[in-house]
């Protein structure tokens, strides 16, 4: 396989977390009497660009079809984060009702919603026809496409150039990386600003999080190796902020190379310095993950087993891709964990994609009173412990397998 950016060839492996359906495929009554589609699900790093991303295996359209059913509105703490950024932006760069905001990956309007309720004219793009409707519902303009290039060029004969562009947790689901990052150049007008969010790398390989790897995740992103994609694709960075969603991600600031005149920050080259330091533009930082992730699903894996014999109830919560990714590496089933609680309506009496657990609304934990409830979004955890805190009154414990077993 060759780098999705620069065309060198793999031969560093990452980790092999043997092979899964995709993460979002969840299972319907019909499609449960019907053979799953599973993939291999291996990462690998370029040697030359340091992106490190998915072997393919699969294409786009299998992964974000008319069903996906990951919904951003239903994070009270993602929403919070989202407003908060509408207020910085709007503060930082002076946007107002003459502004134009685009939002590429806009989701359920989580974001937007924020820009709108400012008076800011704003437009999204949103692929997925499920998410889509649901922004639609909330009165904003939502163009159901796949953004890159052509959409762009599209744009921009519309007279819809933007201010701001903003693009959160979607540049790590692109195969052609090097198309969409162009995009961006394309439609930013001349002193625009694009800001794209994403887990940073650094955290995922020092904190062990290796269930956020899944199939919709084509890439897994430092500073240094989106500075280069950004900066042969027309953009060019000027600033970065450390932000502890997700499990640790960075906030990249963009331009336009020909037309951005913004100061670059200290905190872009001091970023590069600290990933260089942990070893990420060399072999020394990707060595050792394996080992790393077998632990945490031999881990899982002993006390679901003890559990099982102790005679406990053990239930989960949040039908997250990067719970399926865990229960299908360690192969966890139905016999060790029971159901899974998620507040999406679009998940609920649905199955989880491999280990088939089936999705129940939360009402179903307070009739069954488990013993232990494990967080699978564990970057969620404080949202979610204060939330069912109540289990507490049955004598509950929560648990999180990442990046370490710990019961509590």
């Amino acid at each position: 396989m060759k780098c999705r950016h620069c065309q060198s060839e793999l031969n560093l492996p990452f980790v092999d977390l043997g092979s899964a359906p995709p993460s979002n495929a969840y299972l319907t009554d019909a499609t449960l009497h019907a053979p799953e589609k599973w993939f291999p699900l291996r990462v690998l790093v370029c040697e030359q660009c340091w992106l490190v991303q998915t072997e393919d295996f699969t294409q786009a359209n299998e992964l974000f079809d008319a069903d996906y059913a990951y919904f951003s509105g239903f994070s009270t703490s993602w929403l919070a984060h989202s407003e908060r950024y509408v207020n910085d932006m709007v503060e930082r760069f002076s946007l107002s009702e003459s502004s134009h905001v685009v939002e590429v990956a806009a989701n359920d309007g989580y974001l937007l919603q924020y820009v709108q309720a400012r008076g800011i004219p704003c437009t999204g793009i949103e692929p997925t026809a499920s998410t889509a409707a649901v922004a639609r519902d909330k009165g904003l303009v939502i163009v159901q496409k796949f953004f890159g290039t052509e959409l762009a060029k599209k744009l921009v004969e519309q007279d819809a150039q933007a201010d701001l562009t903003a693009a959160n947790n979607v540049l790590a689901h692109v195969p052609d990386i090097n198309d969409f990052s162009k995009g961006f150049s394309i439609l930013l007008k001349a002193d625009g600003v694009a800001t794209f969010e994403f887990p940073h790398l650094l955290n995922l390989i020092r904190q062990n999080q290796f269930d956020t790897i899944y199939h919709e995740h084509f890439s897994y992103l430092s500073l240094t190796s989106v500075s280069r994609i950004f900066s042969e694709n027309g953009l060019s960075v000027f600033d970065v902020e450390d932000l502890p969603t997700h499990g640790g991600s960075l906030r990249v600031f963009a331009q336009r190379s020909d037309a951005g005149k913004r100061l670059v920050t200290d905190r872009v080259q001091d970023m590069l310095n600290r990933e260089a330091d942990a070893g990420l533009t060399n072999t020394s930082g990707y060595v050792g993950f394996q080992t790393k992730a077998n632990q945490v699903k031999d881990d899982l894996l002993t006390f679901l087993l003890d559990a099982k014999k102790q005679g406990k109830t053990v239930a989960a919560y949040g039908a997250a891709a990067k719970g399926n990714t865990l229960l299908n590496f360690a192969g966890v089933r139905p016999d060790l964990i029971s159901f899974v609680v998620d507040r999406n309506p679009a998940k609920q009496n649905k199955c989880m994609p491999g280990s088939r657990i089936p999705i129940v609304e939360e009402s179903v934990l307070k009739e069954t009173k488990p013993d232990y409830v494990i967080i699978l979004p564990w970057n969620l955890k404080d949202e979610v412990t204060t939330q069912l805190e109540y289990i507490r009154e049955w004598g509950g414990q929560f648990v999180v397998a990442v990046p370490q077993m710990e019961v509590s």
